[in-house]
């Protein structure tokens, strides 16, 4: 099966659907499902204009099998999230019809992510990528060349949604992430050619190219952000990683020759859920009163370390250098904000990680839980003393922070890449079928 980095460009990916390319390119008519409002945006200027439509349904979005499923949104807590304290609720998933995303969009969300096991769970649960794919086996793609035209063309849509955004923040926001084949992971090589391959066939300004934080990928970061392609740098489970991570986006930056940086920008993806659903179970075998004490701390305690990391390597004469050249912050991004151990509260990995210049991509269950009951303040750097203490006092324990890392960091590029195989799986399956009803 081929690598990713060695298929053909694919073919243009289909057009938006009517809705998404009307005649008049100012505009974009979205007429949903008979049971939804329909409505008009004007994508070229603010979307404020539909904030005070009324909210009809849940923002939860439905991988719909057929049609959207959308209507429009009212101002939320995620409008407030961005502009009073300057942090970017993203998204994180992606399905078919993209144009499921314009109630969330209106809702106050600034961009996309989406990996492996999102795809496999849209492509494998929804009948609307049946047609693109039945044409793609019968024009004789394999079927790893298949699923990268599958994904290409979800990201090109998603994109097209999120570009006035971009435009709107010259740059700064509105971005839709696709991720290397997980398979990768080990090979630096590979990771640099499969990041170019795909910037290129996706050829929009506000992709992020998903890149995973493993040892092998660090130095791949650096050579895609010196090429001037934009990353999202993934699965970043540890301080030392981290610190590597934005060491490799300031190397790439000075690399890249460029005089003019401001269009070459990047997120560090730092997980948070998953950090404590390892740990407690450490705490757990431990088991004395301080150790179960700090279960569910963890995590924050982390993410509020890494943001004091992160304001430190920004600053001082080698950042102001590459600012002169336009160059933003690699922001921090909070992933897996999902809340795992239901005895916790349903915004633990949003409320606590609120700053200026960071993002978090929520999934549907923590964003229908922030715009329900989340309260917007600055809360990463609120208590950074306590967030040392615990971190500490974990170690103290017996915590080995590199070890926790190391682990997170195999579990979570073995995930992906089951996801993905499993994907190639079904799709194989599904071409077979194709392939037995066409004769």
């Amino acid at each position: 099966m081929a690598s990713i980095f060695k298929l053909s460009t694919p073919s243009p990916a289909a057009s938006l659907s009517e809705a998404l390319r009307p005649r008049d390119s100012r505009f974009l008519s979205f007429n949903p499902s008979s049971n939804a409002i329909n409505y008009k945006i004007n994508l070229s200027a603010s979307l404020r204009s539909i904030h005070s439509l009324p909210l009809k349904t849940s923002l939860r979005i439905k991988c719909s099998k057929t049609d959207g499923n959308g209507s429009p949104a009212k101002r939320t807590v995620l409008h407030d999230l961005y502009e009073k304290e300057g942090q970017s609720p993203w998204y994180d998933n992606l399905c078919r019809p993209v144009t499921d995303l314009l109630p969330l969009i209106a809702s106050g969300v600034r961009g996309v992510t989406s990996n492996p096991a999102i795809f496999q769970k849209a492509i494998s649960s929804s009948n609307a990528y049946n047609d693109q794919f039945r044409e793609l086996v019968q024009a004789g793609k394999d079927i790893e060349s298949a699923y990268w035209e599958l994904v290409v063309k979800d990201i090109q849509d998603a994109c097209k949604l999120f570009e006035p955004i971009y435009d709107q923040t010259d740059g700064g926001d509105g971005y839709v992430s696709v991720e290397v084949s997980p398979r990768l992971a080990d090979d630096t090589e590979g990771t640099i050619e499969a990041a170019k391959w795909l910037h290129k066939v996706v050829d929009r300004p506000n992709v992020y190219i998903k890149i995973p934080a493993t040892e092998a990928c660090v130095p791949s970061i650096k050579e895609v952000i010196a090429n001037g392609i934009s990353v999202n740098v993934t699965l970043i489970f540890s301080l030392a990683r981290y610190e590597a991570v934005i060491d490799a986006y300031l190397d790439g930056l000075e690399a890249s020759g460029l005089n003019d940086l401001s269009r070459v920008t990047s997120v560090a993806s730092f997980f948070v859920s998953r950090v404590d659903t390892l740990i407690d179970k450490a705490l757990e075998k431990i088991g004395t009163p301080e150790a179960l004490n700090l279960r569910g701390k963890a995590a924050v305690a982390q993410a509020a370390l890494a943001y004091q990391l992160y304001q430190r390597k920004f600053s001082g004469p080698r950042w102001e250098a590459l600012v002169k050249k336009g160059a933003k912050k690699q922001r921090l991004l909070w992933a897996s904000t999902s809340v795992k151990n239901p005895a916790y509260s349903d915004t633990l990995y949003v409320a606590p990680l609120i700053g200026p210049d960071t993002v978090s991509t929520m999934p549907d269950q923590a964003l229908q839980a922030f715009i329900d009951h989340g309260t917007v303040s600055r809360t990463i750097d609120s208590n950074a003393s306590e967030a040392e203490g615990i971190y500490n006092a974990l170690q103290k324990l017996g915590i080995d922070w590199s070890f926790v890392g190391s682990q997170l960091e195999l579990e979570g590029v073995d995930s992906f890449k089951k996801s993905f195989d499993s994907l190639l799986d079904s799709l194989q399956e599904k071409a077979n079928s194709l392939k037995l009803v066409s004769h």
